[in-house]
């Protein structure tokens, strides 16, 4: 999609705080764009996706989306509940047995073996809102989160899943949101769904239809060089470099649809427009309106909104749909979280992957680095879409903001 006609010099102002970062070394680069409209307004490639080898950010560089993986799955989810294959109040155990019969702890933080039985089922709604009681080892504390912490990812997604079960739920199904690996689940029972990967699963029924021809669990071999390095800022404020490792060149074992997706600027633009245009973009249909409407819509009650996220005040003018947050009070929401009208919508990841899209706009803005964060005591500040270190906090909100002044928002 080519550049649209906004005056460049008035967009430009957006960069400073992302310059300011890699220049001081904090940032090895960054790729943003804006879109409003029907057009692509600006894209800006800063500084490099590999700072040893000399490579710049380019549009076309790939990276590792984390959490924006978990809107991804959930879209093709709710393709499978268009064609009536399964429905949000559908008990999970319909097709993962092991989430029969859940036990639930006793006290929050408390021992693994002092729990009480399930209310009731988990359902397909609690694993897309993050109420099933499942959790992260960085979203609970005590025993719960060290249990956790030791289920390896590296294995088949059955025996993932039997792990997890095996563990008790940090709270009653629906009773309040925890962020967990629920979308996980909820990829493993689109693949018992189908009978195929969920690489295939999302293929075949997001990524192809949206031509997201560079978004998979993997980056073929003839694309590696395209990936961005993942850094990592060390308390000396030095870069550690390729923190990660190289990406994989085939679907590991276990595609993890809350988190391993890799993808680029101009793939995810595709799949924001979807959704901020009712599930078509180009003519082509993925989901019906219905189901737009369902992820775009804040399903939070008012006491579930009084908890914290990840220890941060997340839901002021704000709550949550299927596996996307949603502005409800743009002048509260404002105050903490910058610019965006009602109903605009996103969901970040914790590598400094971030993007929203606001409808009082028809604008979508995006801004995409790779900085492994600390996932301790400054998880919250990760998933907000910021890297995890204070110096770095305020690069993206400050993008986004200079980037609706250049707008005259």
């Amino acid at each position: 999609m080519p550049l649209g006609t906004l005056s460049p010099m008035k967009l430009d102002t957006n960069q400073a705080s992302i310059r300011e970062a890699i220049d001081a070394g904090l940032l090895a680069g960054a790729v943003t764009l804006v879109w409003r409209s029907g057009e692509v307004l600006q894209v800006n490639e800063l500084g490099h996706r590999d700072v040893d080898a000399n490579l710049p950010m380019q549009r076309d560089t790939i990276f590792r989306i984390a959490s924006m993986t978990k809107p991804v799955t959930v879209a093709a989810a709710m393709t499978l509940a268009d064609e009536g294959k399964l429905a949000l109040t559908d008990p999970v155990a319909k097709w993962l047995p092991e989430l029969s019969d859940m036990r639930v702890l006793a006290t929050p933080g408390g021992p693994l073996d002092k729990t009480h039985p399930a209310r009731r089922p988990i359902t397909v709604d609690d694993l897309m809102t993050h109420r099933s009681g499942l959790a992260y080892f960085f979203s609970v504390t005590g025993p719960l989160a060290t249990a956790y912490s030791r289920i390896s990812a590296r294995q088949n997604p059955d025996r993932w899943l039997a792990e997890v079960a095996a563990l008790p739920l940090q709270h009653q199904p629906g009773d309040r949101m925890t962020y967990s690996n629920a979308t996980d689940v909820l990829g493993i029972l689109l693949e018992r769904i189908e009978g195929k990967s969920l690489q295939d699963v999302l293929a075949e029924r997001v990524l192809g239809p949206l031509n997201m021809a560079d978004t998979g669990f993997f980056v073929a071999s003839r694309n590696r060089g395209r990936a961005a390095t993942m850094y990592k800022l060390e308390d000396d404020d030095t870069l550690n470099h390729d923190a990660m490792g190289p990406p994989p060149i085939t679907p590991p074992p276990f595609c993890m649809g809350g988190a391993n997706l890799f993808s680029t600027a101009d793939d995810y633009l595709r799949f924001a427009r979807m959704l901020l245009a009712g599930g078509e973009v180009d003519g082509v249909r993925v989901l019906s309106e219905e189901s737009v409407r369902l992820m775009r819509t804040d399903r939070l009650t008012h006491d579930q909104k009084q908890h914290p996220f990840l220890g941060m005040p997340y839901w002021i003018g704000r709550g949550f749909g299927l596996n996307l947050s949603v502005v409800t009070d743009p002048v509260r929401s404002r105050q903490l979280f910058g610019p965006g009208g009602v109903g605009t919508f996103s969901w970040p990841g914790a590598y400094g992957t971030w993007w929203h899209a606001d409808p009082s706009e028809d604008l979508i803005v995006m801004y995409l680095i790779q900085n492994l964060p600390n996932f301790g005591a400054d998880a919250a500040a990760a998933v907000a879409g910021n890297t995890s270190l204070l110096k770095l906090q305020s690069t993206q909100p400050k993008f986004v903001r200079r980037t609706y002044q250049a707008l005259d928002i």
